[in-house]
């Protein structure tokens, strides 16, 4: 990799062109992909995407007034100091992602003006890389305008109602899955071990395994079942992970009474905790999957009785 210190102007002018080159097609990737869901950034990034083009119009110009017509092909990865990049197209398309990258892409290209024309001796070449400079630096202020005239209100609303939708097919629903799971499926395992032992530290046991378990369980079951591509539903070892967690919490909630001594004590806030595990998932069902109080709390009652009822059977009997 070459130092930027032992750059030429000529190679400077083909470095920048690269440079904007390479943010003119983020940024229409950037819309591309928030087009559908977020139409309003999009607008943003096509109008930012069309700026970088004309930076990169009067580069080429003023380079083959200089220079001629070949354009060295000079790469931000084949010269030290600049933060190395995720690839785009691995990156999540999520909102606020996109627009903090979008800030960190004019920053860097701004110092890169700034330094470059400290360094440069030619008058020409340094009018044009301060000018750019200072239109990077001012790029912000630009997004803004651009996004007070695209993003009104109405546009600003359907923009957060779209990120809630993605965040609750993201992160909620394998989340909410999980802590049900969690929550519903270890109480027969718990219980039935409490009742048919009597000693506290079984019980623990079982329900640690089989929290843990299931928490593995369904993380696997979670990442694989799809790749998100065509659902919406985000990338699938995220949603794996959430699943799996929430999965492994939502039994070991009603396991760690068991780790007191007294079987009594220890069932009494056993109980408890179940009570406010049941309460949760209704509270999380009716706060992001608009299901009614009542029916997501009868529901989530129902199912919790029914098996907490099945685990003090067959461990009494």
């Amino acid at each position: 990799m070459r130092t930027f210190e032992s750059l030429t102007a000529r190679e400077i002018l083909a470095l920048a062109i690269s440079l904007e080159e390479e943010d003119e097609r983020i940024y229409a990737d950037f819309a591309e992909g928030m087009r559908q869901d977020f139409p309003g950034t999009a607008t943003m990034f096509d109008g930012m995407r069309e700026e970088e083009s004309g930076h990169r119009r009067r580069l080429i110009e003023l380079y083959q007034l200089k220079f001629g017509e070949h354009i060295p092909l000079i790469r931000r990865n084949d010269v030290k100091g600049f933060v190395q990049r995720r690839p785009i197209w691995l990156s999540p398309m999520r909102l606020d992602a996109v627009r903090k990258e979008a800030a960190s892409l004019e920053v860097e290209t701004r110092r890169f003006y700034e330094k470059a024309a400290a360094r440069t001796e030619d008058a020409s070449i340094r009018q044009l890389l301060n000018d750019l400079a200072q239109e990077e630096r001012s790029h912000e202020h630009r997004a803004e305008e651009i996004t007070k005239e695209n993003l009104g209100p109405a546009a600003r609303g359907e923009e957060e109602a779209a990120n809630r939708k993605l965040f609750v097919l993201q992160i909620v629903q394998p989340g909410l899955a999980g802590l049900m799971d969690g929550s519903v499926s270890t109480l027969a395992p718990v219980f039935a071990a409490a009742f048919a032992t009597r000693n506290t530290h079984t019980a623990f046991a079982v329900g640690l395994a089989a929290s843990i378990g299931a928490g593995i369980s369904m993380g696997f079951a979670e990442a694989l079942s799809d790749d998100g591509s065509l659902t919406g539903r985000g990338h699938p070892w995220v949603r794996g992970v959430v699943c799996g967690l929430m999965t492994a919490l939502g039994g070991i909630g009603h396991t760690l009474p068991f780790l007191l001594a007294n079987f009594q004590v220890a069932f009494g806030v056993a109980v408890a905790v179940v009570l406010i595990e049941l309460a949760l998932i209704a509270w999380i069902r009716h706060r992001f999957m608009d299901s009614p109080w009542l029916s997501a709390t009868m529901q989530v009652i129902l199912g919790g009785t029914l098996v907490f009822i099945a685990g003090v059977w067959i461990g009494s009997s």
